[in-house]
């Protein structure tokens, strides 16, 4: 397990060890609801880490959770951040989860429902030309697109009842029927929307760790309708997804790491 000694260092015994990524707190909160104990707390430049053991409490797994903020941006800045604190005291991250609620594209992905990412692409980064929009990558530049490990995404859709698909990372949450229309017609195979799971895939490519995109459906991709937004379901339905990631996780890291 990882503590903080008196002069703030990490220390941590033999295990799996895990950073989730969320961008509120109240995600954050969902998700520690999945497992036993109390978290410590743990201030590290860059962020703030709730660390708890990753199944039961005498495991010498840990996971790592941090509110990392809204968007792409400073969801990358914040995870690596934690990803470089835990390589400088020699305890490096075994895998990151980005995580946290998402609009669904209908009807694939009703709300309430559970997405795991086998890809993760950001949907807007690139040019608007006369001849429609171009991803970065045809531009000569850059990446679009992270894909997590193909058995763990197998394994957890099994063990979730999860749906897999791709999760598109958008700096501006989608507000019409015709943005999701181009959406889809650009990435036919999107089932979920959010803002962070581009940026934190990004920081653990950079560090050379896997990642992983979990997502809970709170509102349909499309047309800004508050009233049909179920925040406190998809919650509920992060939390009993994260309660059966452990064996699945611990599994994944003995043969596939």
């Amino acid at each position: 397990m990882v503590v903080q000694a008196a002069e703030g260092r990490l220390i941590a015994a033999a295990g799996l060890r895990l950073l989730v990524a969320t961008a509120v707190p109240v995600e954050r909160d969902a998700v520690a609801k999945a497992f036993a104990g109390t978290p410590r707390e743990l201030r590290i430049p860059g962020t703030v880490l709730r660390q708890l053991p990753l199944g039961h409490a005498e495991s010498p797994a840990v996971i790592d959770l941090a509110a990392v903020g809204v968007g792409p941006a400073l969801a990358a800045a914040a995870t690596s951040a934690a990803l470089t604190a835990a390589a400088l005291e020699g305890t490096p991250y075994d895998l990151v989860v980005s995580a946290g609620i998402a609009g669904g594209f209908q009807p694939e992905a009703p709300v309430g429902s559970l997405v795991v990412a086998d890809e993760i692409t950001v949907a807007d980064l690139g040019a608007d030309t006369a001849d429609g929009f171009l991803p970065v990558t045809e531009l000569g530049f850059g990446t679009v697109t992270h894909r997590p490990p193909e058995s763990l995404v197998r394994d957890l859709v099994r063990a979730t009842g999860a749906r897999a698909g791709a999760v598109l990372t958008v700096s501006t949450v989608t507000g019409t029927a015709e943005r999701a229309a181009e959406l889809r017609a650009r990435h036919p195979r999107a089932l979920a929307e959010a803002m962070e799971g581009f940026g934190v895939a990004e920081a653990a490519a950079a560090h050379g760790v896997p990642v992983l995109e979990i997502r809970a459906v709170s509102n349909p991709v499309g047309p800004r309708d508050r009233a049909a937004w179920r925040i406190g379901d998809a919650l509920a339905a992060l939390t009993e997804g994260f309660g059966k990631l452990a064996p699945v996780l611990e599994s994944w890291k003995e043969h596939d790491l």
